[in-house]
């Protein structure tokens, strides 16, 4: 597949060397041209000086045959505008754009423009750790009826198969995080103290999961 990246920052250039080594095609566009440095000798792709959201610019590294684009510069509306550009004016199915202010994000969602709130997420995973409650979304669907959320989990699950957790909260667990590695569980896979719990779940039915997950198994039964 062939991608263009706008922006060749730190995260872009890194973007844009994964990508290649993958495989597949890339360009990469920056308004300064001593950007492109931090692509290395080895970088194969082209090299783009230009705005990111002119046509001209995006046809110069190859948007009208590319599969993807990514926005990645340091400004919010610029990395906006050229993804709608990507994806209203050349077609571009695959569109991700970055974005500081997480107040932009959540707009931009909407829109259909996904969207990565780069300083948000930092913050939130920080303060996931160090104050654990409640259910901290990551992902909802496009009419927002369901999400994947990490949910915080009572150390009384400790011990007890995903299976019951499952079977008494009524909820999907998608994975774990175990020692800093997703897994994938079975139904028999135990609980241990430090997973982090992701489940699928309706989000009207947030409140009551939580409540579940935080007060732990019914007294009856066995694991």
């Amino acid at each position: 597949m062939h991608i263009v990246i706008m922006g060749c920052g730190r995260v872009g250039s890194d973007l844009a060397q994964s990508l290649e080594e993958q495989g597949h095609t890339v360009a990469v566009i920056d308004q300064d041209p001593t950007a492109f440095r931090r692509l290395g000798s080895s970088f194969g792709g082209r090299r783009v000086t230009g705005v990111g959201f002119d046509q001209d610019t995006l046809r110069e590294a190859g948007i009208e045959e590319a599969g993807a684009f990514a926005a990645v510069s340091s400004g919010d509306n610029s990395n906006i505008i050229a993804a709608r550009v990507a994806r209203e004016m050349f077609g571009i199915e695959h569109v991700a754009a970055r974005i500081y202010d997480p107040r932009r994000a959540e707009v931009y969602q909407r829109l259909g423009i996904p969207t990565v709130a780069t300083v948000r997420w930092t913050a939130d995973q920080m303060l996931r750790r160090l104050l654990p409650s409640g259910a901290e979304p990551l992902w909802r669907d496009p009419t927002g009826g369901v999400q994947l959320a990490e949910v915080h989990t009572s150390t009384a699950w400790v011990g007890h198969r995903i299976s019951r957790l499952q079977d008494e909260t009524g909820v999907r667990v998608a994975f774990l995080t175990r020692l800093g590695e997703a897994i994938l569980p079975s139904s028999q896979t135990v609980l241990q103290e430090g997973d982090l719990v992701h489940v699928m779940m309706r989000t009207d039915e947030i409140d009551r999961v939580e409540a579940a997950f935080a007060k732990g198994p019914e007294k009856e039964g066995g694991h």
